[in-house]
């Protein structure tokens, strides 16, 4: 028997500036299911959920709710309503109790001396109730501050049932979550359902859409591109639907050859993270680095470029003579570049503008007479921006308000510079859409066709299998294996979860 519609956004217009974002775009999700809602940088997800959010207002549609139309004209009155957005970043009251948390919209109050006091007790028990319905064993007066980011989480799911949630929008919920912590995060989605809440789950990881979702709905350039039932849909026709291409087409054509050795490393060594590693990485390729949570693939980009202090054990060469890394200033000035995986707190200044994090690092190279030359920067600024697709208002808009993809464009570009000779990147397309992934991945493969050597590390079996020339597989700080391109995801989640037994 279908359960009721629980959800229906019919025929939803929006346009900004004359530009339409969204032309007659439907959306409908049952009560107690989860439908995945996909698309490209652009395609119009935000839009659509801020407007069932109340933070846009549509132009032209209907939404309704159990069958009653509704119109969600601020957050307020989508709350009122039941729906609650869980943004892509945690948003938790870091200083504020468990208990706190939970209750924030609306604390429950007891009267007493003619003044409304909480009722800390009352918010405490209902507080324990929630939390056990999440299987989160965790004291309610406890500060946030001191949970680990999946159980912070799920203090905002138990926010969300407090709120008596109907709807639950679901923006990349796992990007700050271990692969086991998004197990857990799944089990608590399948409580949710069977509780008849609705959720809308906006993920560019296929591999949990396919596991979490019943069905998928797919945007494209802000119109329905397609719906699927989870269980007979294939990737290659998600991907078709999201991309207008096929899945081949998301990796460029792998290097025809390896050049000179630029970064040799032998004997790295972290004390209980990575033992004895050794690499080389070639001008003109990208040596692709993958394992699993606690395998050590996050430690080793920032001890090659400093971050780490100087290695004692290890030898390292770059471009044949010895280097010692010792901090990031002197692995920039020697010509390596990083981009951080966490893009939020290490890669960019959220409240400065596009065009300043793009030459930050690299600000004396625009400096004319002791000041910056604004026409020289402006140049480079506009060169990278049209080489990579980085859509922004202009040089000056502030760069948190750009997409995660514009931003991570932002991120490489300026490490795309004159004198980078090894380019490091951490999990370069976390949450990043596919649309923004294959302009990433194409920029990367023409640096490299110009004699860059790129160093990527990813948890991503997927991405490393498909855009490496060499792959190093590690397990538990050793090289469990080491491929040539043409290696599956398969082979790669095989090495890196058999029991290293020597050194390789």
């Amino acid at each position: 028997m279908q359960a009721p519609t629980r959800l229906e956004m019919a025929d939803i217009w929006k346009s900004f500036g004359g530009v339409a974002v969204l032309q007659a775009v439907d959306l409908r999700v049952e009560a107690g299911q989860v439908l995945a809602l996909l698309g490209a940088n652009g395609a119009g997800k935000s839009t659509l959920v801020k407007i069932l959010g109340g933070v846009y207002q549509r132009d032209r549609g209907t939404i309704r709710l159990d069958g009653t139309p509704i119109a969600p004209n601020n957050p307020q009155a989508a709350l009122s309503h039941g729906i609650r957005l869980l943004p892509q970043e945690i948003a938790v009251l870091p200083d504020l109790s468990v208990a706190e948390n939970i209750f924030i919209d609306a604390l429950p109050c007891r009267r007493r001396f003619g003044l409304n006091l909480i009722d800390r007790n009352t918010m405490r028990h209902q507080a324990r109730d929630l939390l056990d319905q999440l299987g989160l064993v965790v004291d309610p007066d406890q500060p946030v501050r001191q949970l680990p980011p999946a159980e912070q989480r799920l203090v905002e799911i138990a926010r969300a049932l407090a709120g008596r949630a109907r709807v639950l929008v679901m923006d990349e919920p796992t990007a700050a979550l271990t692969a086991q912590e998004a197990q857990r995060l799944f089990a608590i989605i399948g409580r949710l359902k069977t509780q008849g809440v609705a959720i809308v789950y906006i993920s560019h990881y296929l591999d949990e859409v396919f596991q979490v979702a019943d069905r998928i709905a797919v945007l494209r350039d802000g119109r329905n591109a397609g719906t699927f039932i989870t269980q007979n849909a294939s990737r290659q026709q998600i991907l078709t639907a999201m991309l207008g291409t096929s899945i081949e087409a998301l990796y460029p054509a792998h290097a025809a050859s390896a050049g000179e050795p630029v970064l040799q490393v032998e004997r790295l060594t972290i004390a209980d993270v990575l033992d004895n590693l050794s690499l080389t990485v070639h001008s003109g390729q990208i040596t692709g680095m993958f394992g699993l949570v606690g395998s050590g693939i996050d430690q080793v980009g920032r001890a090659l470029f400093g971050a780490l202090g100087p290695l004692p054990t290890s030898r390292i060469k770059l471009n044949g003579q010895p280097y010692i890394p010792s901090t990031p200033r002197h692995g920039r000035n020697t010509g390596i570049g990083f981009v951080a995986a966490e893009r939020q707190h290490e890669g960019i200044l959220p409240d400065l503008a596009m065009g300043t994090n793009m030459t930050l690092p690299f600000v004396e190279r625009f400096m004319r007479w002791g000041t910056v030359s604004a026409q020289h920067e402006h140049s480079h600024i506009q060169h990278q921006s049209t080489e990579l697709g980085i859509q922004a208002q202009s040089p000056d808009q502030t760069i948190r308000f750009l997409s995660g993809g514009n931003q991570q464009k932002v991120c490489l570009a300026r490490w795309l510079v004159e004198g980078i000779k090894v380019l490091i990147l951490e999990e370069p397309t976390r949450g990043v859409d596919l649309g923004a992934r294959q302009t990433l991945y194409a920029a990367l493969r023409q640096r490299t066709e110009q004699g860059l050597a790129v160093l990527i590390s990813s948890t991503d079996v997927e991405e490393i299998a498909g855009i490496s020339d060499q792959t190093i597989v590690l397990d538990r700080g050793q090289v469990a294996a080491r491929f040539n391109h043409g290696v599956t995801p398969a082979m790669l989640l095989d090495a890196a979860t058999r029991t290293v037994t020597a050194q390789e």
